[in-house]
């Protein structure tokens, strides 16, 4: 089971790694392509003052995302099957806590009212891939 892990790992780790550096450095194109280009004109800021913040904000974001798509690669190497477990069940919990976050708080942002669907459920299906994960583990075990 430890392959179904390191896989999962992987494609998480290249997921955050690419979203990361598009943030970083190309956010303008990626809030048009997300959020069509008037709404990213909105979130981007109205002010240069508003735009510098934001934009700090926004690269540091990005920064953070990328950080943890090289901690998901090097656990990806992790051989222990408790630690395995307990990591994929604290990852679940990470996305049902951003897909909670999205349905109570973010769909309240006018401007970003028609994104939050889309984004909630790739937040579950990420939070799916480790559910099936930790199935496919306890069917193994119990076998």
């Amino acid at each position: 089971m430890a392959s179904g892990f390191f896989f999962i790992c992987l494609l998480h780790s290249l997921s955050a790694i690419t979203c990361g550096a598009l943030i970083m450095f190309y956010l303008r194109e990626i809030s048009a392509i997300g959020h069509g280009s008037e709404t990213a004109s909105k979130i981007l800021g109205s002010t240069p003052h508003d735009q510098l913040l934001i934009q700090i904000s926004d690269s540091f974001a990005g920064m953070l995302l990328f950080v943890i798509g090289f901690l998901l690669f090097m656990v990806a190497f992790v051989k222990d099957r408790d630690f395995q477990a307990f990591f994929a069940k604290g990852c679940i919990l990470l996305h049902l806590s951003m897909a909670l976050w999205r349905l109570y708080f973010e769909r309240r942002v006018e401007d970003l009212a028609r994104d939050w669907p889309r984004q909630l459920v790739g937040d579950l299906c990420l939070s799916l891939s480790w559910v099936f994960y930790l199935v496919y583990s306890w069917r193994e075990k119990y076998d």
